[in-house]
């Protein structure tokens, strides 16, 4: 069943516009998108007392193929960004870790993220911000119930992972 309704038009229009501003793609701090995510991985996916994480746990969490979090992870690497050591549970396996320059731009990165979206509530105000955190996860709910397997519909721990 088709609709065409006015108000169908109108959320298609507005979903329409965030892809045009691409504000998902724009670099941060000078590092592509792919970059600061797998930063966030790396810090948010390593275990209490762990030296890192092992690139395919970060190829998991991101659900890209592990040559390319190969790449991403030699390019952070050669910038100063993480830094590899030998897993002492493992020692064939390397574990990727945040350097002290990784851990900065890490912050810096997560800080313009909470600054853009305090930027946003002040705008909205507080209950107009809850109201479109609301629908915004309803909205989620619907297209991943309706366009995946319930296999693939990610629980909120997997989702906040990275």
């Amino acid at each position: 069943m088709v609709h065409e309704s006015g108000t169908a038009q109108k959320l298609l229009q507005a979903f329409m516009q965030f892809k045009r501003i691409e504000w998902h793609q724009r670099s941060i701090l000078g590092y592509k998108p792919s970059e600061i995510k797998v930063l966030f991985c790396i810090k948010k996916g390593r275990k209490p007392g762990s030296r890192g994480i092992k690139a395919s746990e970060i190829s998991q969490l991101l659900r890209v193929r592990p040559p390319t979090v190969t790449q991403l992870i030699k390019d952070l690497e050669a910038r100063g960004l993480v830094e590899r050591a030998i897993d002492r549970d493992d020692r064939r396996a390397a574990l990727i870790g945040l350097t002290q320059k990784g851990e900065k731009v890490t912050k810096a990165a997560a800080d313009e993220f909470v600054s853009a979206f305090d930027g946003l509530v002040n705008h909205l105000g507080e209950v107009k911000s809850q109201q479109l955190a609301e629908l915004l996860n309803e909205a989620f709910l619907y297209f991943a119930t309706k366009e995946a397997p319930t296999s693939q519909i990610l629980s909120k721990e997997e989702d906040s992972a990275c």
